[in-house]
């Protein structure tokens, strides 16, 4: 990793880094297109034809979904502390987002006048987990249990077949836990479309959430007109901000674990103590020789990796904010005084012994959280994403007594006589 000034990190890469989100995905959209508008069309034929194409697995309709028996045995090929982690996680998931249920409230703007709102579920979601080697089923657990959470009946989890046909075992497993409805070995683009518009065997759903490639982003924006999705995903990113105290074994570690993600990932330091800065280089030399993914940490950290040494830690809260990174680890003597200052993350990781695998694991926070600069203006997967609002009122004859003036002169303003009318018929048929 490159040591570079504040000044020099401003001058070659912070401009780049506040518009990462701006990808082009212009080149692949035709493709796109082409394949939502196939399975729209041809169905479950479509769904076997790209299956075979991209994934090299010949399929029948009849084994597009997976069985309850191909789940059971699902079980017996983890080992049972995986199985026990994977239901430790979904509990810890599910007691954070209960924390975020609301189901209904109320107020009296004036007397006899009570308002409110009341949520209801989603009837159906979509779950994206992608499979093979890049299998997560730490995923199928942040979106599938929010909205089990939430109150949704129906969740529908897609996930591309092995070269044998399977799918990962462990996605299986955690779907299961999850309370997962149905699981169908469908991948990329045409598991969107699937989902979006429904199949002989797939049917719709409502909201299609989880990470893909590529292709799978762009298929979840084409598909946005017609069904909900969340925030687009792009590469992992991690910014650490750390003072004199930061520990350099730690935060190294902590920027390789987000550069193994993705040749495409990022994870930068600011830092005041130019000390640490060399220190933390060194540790991520040594510690990365011992890690399996080291040919994509190297490419990562190539591209994406920074040491910034910064004046002060006012500076380095002022990137942190124009950044606004998926993830936001705070090492310094005071690290609530620095959150205090905080607008824009993902999610954020106070102090030494916070990792961010806390949050993709054990800790029960939502690790499907806005990259590319958009926790700027969205929030992480909550509870929230699978609901709706719906607003309501509730008057007595003296509050409509204490409405009437104010609608009728605003009616009337705004030339609507028919909205005047249907306040003051009410008082007229009454006399």
């Amino acid at each position: 990793m490159r040591i570079v000034s504040s000044k020099e990190f401003k001058d070659e890469a912070l401009n780049q880094l506040v518009n990462r989100g701006k990808a082009d995905l212009s080149s692949i959209v035709s493709t796109v297109r082409t394949i939502i508008d196939d399975v729209k069309e041809e169905g479950d034929k479509a769904l076997l034809e790209y299956t075979e194409k991209f994934d090299k697995v010949r399929l029948n309709p009849t084994k597009l979904k997976v069985t309850d028996k191909e789940i059971k045995e699902a079980y017996k090929k983890l080992e049972q502390k995986q199985i026990t982690a994977l239901r430790k996680a979904a509990d810890n998931i599910a007691s954070f987002h209960k924390k975020q249920l609301r189901a209904k409230w109320t107020m009296q703007i004036a007397d006899g006048v009570t308002l409110g709102q009341v949520t209801r579920p989603l009837a159906s979601v979509g779950v994206y987990a992608p499979g093979g080697k890049a299998a997560y089923p730490s995923s199928v657990l942040m979106c599938a249990i929010p909205a089990k959470v939430a109150g949704v009946e129906k969740i529908v989890v897609c996930s591309p077949p092995g070269k044998g046909g399977d799918v990962n075992a462990a996605l299986l497993v955690a779907a299961d836990i999850a309370g997962v409805s149905e699981v169908y070995r469908v991948g990329g683009a045409q598991a969107i479309a699937a989902m979006a518009y429904g199949t002989g065997t797939v049917q719709a759903v409502d909201k299609i959430v989880g990470p893909g490639n590529v292709f799978v982003t762009a298929a979840k924006l084409e598909v946005n007109r017609d069904v909900a999705i969340d925030v687009p995903a792009g590469p992992s990113e991690v910014l650490v901000i750390a003072d004199e105290t930061g520990n350099a074994s730690y935060i190294a570690a902590d920027l390789l674990a987000q550069a193994e993600h993705d040749p495409q990932a990022w994870a930068i330091l600011l830092t005041t103590s130019e000390t640490l800065a060399s220190a933390v280089k060194d540790e991520v030399n040594s510690q990365m020789k011992s890690l399996s993914r080291i040919d994509i940490i190297k490419s990562s950290l190539q591209k994406g990796g920074l040491i910034v040494t910064v004046r002060d830690i006012d500076e380095a809260i002022e990137i942190a904010n124009m950044i606004a990174p998926e993830h936001l680890q705070i090492q310094t003597k005071a690290p609530n005084e620095v959150f205090s200052k905080i607008r824009n993350a993902g999610a954020i990781f106070l102090g030494g012994y916070s990792p961010v695998s806390f949050g993709d694991y054990s800790s029960g926070l939502n690790h499907v959280l806005p990259t590319a600069g958009y926790a700027k203006i969205y929030s992480g997967l909550t509870v929230g994403a699978f609901v709706k609002t719906m607003n309501f009122l509730q008057c007595s004859k003296e509050g409509y007594r204490n409405l009437k003036e104010t609608a009728v002169t605003i009616a009337e303003m705004e030339g609507f006589d028919a909205h005047a009318k249907s306040v003051s018929i009410r008082e007229e048929k009454e006399k």
